[in-house]
């Protein structure tokens, strides 16, 4: 909320004060705090989603890798089952000791996998949170403005309907931190 909307508040409420409206205007003051509490919230949130998604991109780059060195182990075993040599026994060895290497590889591979899904499912639940703030946040906002034609129109039926929609936005960013 800028500097310019709160003189702007405080202007109501110093006109609220003289006119028996003060409810009103500790009503929006209430409202302004949700809706700087619901905008933290979801920007906090982003910023998590944002480093979830850098995690995902590093493991499955690692994933790749892994990927990478299998192949080329695996191309060694492929290649030392073809040749000959005056004597296998060090041949069978080099062919062990890659086979190896690509099962071990193809085990982390396994690991590295679910580890990104589990990075993948944590990143779209945070986006599903910042969703539900960003959500509550217009309903926040929408009930602060509704709740200020009060002050202009002095019927206090839209202290009402405010009221009402700013319960709505809070329920939805306290759905949010449920999930």
């Amino acid at each position: 909320m800028s500097s310019e909307e709160l003189q702007e508040l405080h202007e109501h409420a110093e006109h609220a004060r003289h006119t028996g409206m003060a409810p009103v205007s500790l009503t929006m003051a209430v409202l302004a705090v949700l809706v700087a509490a619901a905008s933290l919230l979801g920007h906090r949130t982003t910023t998590e989603e944002l480093v979830l998604q850098n995690k995902i991109t590093d493991q499955w780059a690692y994933f790749q890798a892994k990927s990478i060195r299998r192949h080329a182990d695996q191309t060694v075993v492929d290649l030392t089952s073809v040749l000959s040599a005056k004597e296998p026994e060090p041949l069978a060895k080099i062919r062990e000791k890659y086979q190896a290497e690509a099962e071990r590889y193809r085990d982390e591979q396994t690991e590295l996998e679910a580890e990104a899904k589990k990075l993948e499912s944590e990143a779209l639940r945070e986006h599903g949170r910042g969703d539900r703030y960003d959500l509550g946040e217009v309903f926040l906002e929408i009930a602060l403005v509704i709740t200020s034609i009060t002050l202009l129109s002095g019927r206090r039926r839209f202290w009402y309907a405010g009221i009402v929609i700013g319960i709505a936005g809070l329920a939805i960013v306290a759905t949010g931190l449920l999930m």
